[in-house]
């Protein structure tokens, strides 16, 4: 798991290659952990041309829904307009876990109104609190 804080007002897909580039992957077994990914699953935020490209620069396979915006555009060009991206419902399903992380984590009530001013102890005590959900 890695957590990479940013102020209220900052968008998320700017900040993705940074948290991806904290990423560790433990494998069962022996060897170092991965630093890749196999498959990212993302919302429609994170569907901007340069972020998917990004990602297959690095070799990581993604799942992001196409904006309604990008599909219009596309349209309006026609065969020129090229293919659409590859979707796989399946997997992107499999988003629903993040998201009942994300609401588990908002019941705590210090996380969901920042009680902690400082970001180093709101980090503290996130990572503290995910810690508690994670473990039986």
């Amino acid at each position: 798991m890695s957590i990479l804080l940013t102020p209220g007002q900052a968008g998320d897909n700017p900040q993705l290659l940074a948290l991806l580039d904290a990423i560790r992957v433990n494998d069962p077994g022996p060897g170092r952990p991965r630093k890749r990914p196999e498959v990212l699953i993302a919302d429609k935020g994170y569907a901007h041309d340069s972020t998917r490209r990004a990602l297959r620069q690095r070799g990581i396979r993604h799942v992001v829904p196409e904006r309604s915006d990008q599909v219009a555009r596309r349209a309006a060009k026609g065969s020129a307009g090229g293919r659409p991206p590859a979707f796989d419902k399946a997997v992107y399903r499999r988003r629903n876990v993040v998201e009942r992380c994300f609401n588990r984590l908002k019941q705590w009530r210090d996380l969901a109104t920042r009680y902690a001013k400082r970001a180093s102890l709101y980090r503290a005590s996130l990572v503290l609190i995910a810690a508690i959900i994670w473990l039986p």
